[in-house]
């Protein structure tokens, strides 16, 4: 359950330290550090107060605070316990639950990353697909290791971002959010099309295809929430797939059997997670449109 700013202000410092223990892995010296430093005005001079206490470390504590974070999609480590937190963070991009030949390529990059630096690969996963934390792997193994530390501590404050926006809940609100949406437009009746069933689903190169949203358009043609909204929106592949061959017969149009057009699959990528991707959908029973819009 959130947590009120203005209850965390007032609370007591054993209180406060204890809501916001694990907003750094394992490293409730971080609350600890800030509790002195009440009240705050709104959630962003919060996380801020946090994040300085961080960056204003010694070299041998932030090493500490990297180190607290476990590898990704471990599996020893899962049946060891990991936090609630990483727990959440890992399952809900599919960690879990990897094809044996993801978990291959995962295993062969910690060991890699660990090889080369010594501290475990970070990575806010709430950002990104599984194809693309690899990918991430990939490049930031070309780092030396103080670029590395350096990106280590800035996915940290990534993660405590999205866990602070969590758990605390305030008239300000941290910029940790994206939203992707559609819009479906008949352009064969000059209506918005409802009715339209809309799906959702996460590509990737290595795993099993992932449905992550289900839908569908509303009398303005779109959906009633955002196909992924009050998240990031994990960078990677995506296709989006419009049922319209029931839409049109529904509406007594002389369709050829089978449909010329039954489904339309929209295939896209995510490159910004806090932005706001919006790809609409302009169509007939014999033609179809899409750009990318904002």
């Amino acid at each position: 359950m959130r947590k009120k700013l203005s209850d965390l202000n007032i609370a007591s410092k054993d209180d406060f330290v204890a809501a916001l223990a694990n907003v750094f892995e394992h490293s409730p010296w971080v609350a600890e550090a800030v509790a002195a430093m009440r009240p705050f005005a709104g959630v962003a001079s919060l996380f801020a107060a946090m994040k300085a206490v961080v960056e204003g470390a010694s070299d041998e504590t932030r090493l500490k605070l990297v180190k607290a974070h476990p590898d990704l999609a471990n599996k020893t480590q899962r049946a060891a316990g990991l936090t609630a937190e990483s727990t959440a963070e890992q399952d809900g991009v599919g960690l879990d639950r990897l094809s044996d030949a993801e978990y291959e390529a995962f295993e062969r990059a910690n060991n890699a990353y660990r090889t080369k630096f010594g501290f475990p690969y970070i990575v806010c996963v709430r950002r990104h697909t599984r194809d693309s934390i690899l990918r991430d792997f990939e490049r930031r193994l070309l780092n030396d290791a103080s670029a590395e530390m350096r990106r280590s501590i800035e996915e940290v404050c990534r993660v405590a971002a999205l866990r602070v926006d969590q758990l605390v809940a305030s008239e300000d609100k941290l910029a940790v959010h994206g939203r992707l949406s559609t819009h479906v437009l008949d352009t064969h009746s000059g209506k918005p099309a409802a009715g339209i069933a809309v799906e959702l689903t996460e590509l990737s190169e290595l795993g099993e295809a992932r449905v992550v949203g289900r839908a569908i358009t509303n009398s303005d043609g779109r959906t009633d929430q955002p196909l992924i909204g009050g998240r990031p929106v994990p960078i990677g592949r995506y296709e989006l797939t419009f049922h319209v061959g029931g839409y049109f017969a529904d509406r007594g149009v002389t369709l050829s059997d089978p449909p010329f057009l039954d489904r339309i699959p929209l295939q896209f990528a995510v490159s910004d997670p806090e932005g706001h991707l919006h790809v609409p959908l302009l169509v007939t029973p014999w033609s179809y449109a899409t750009y990318r819009g904002s």
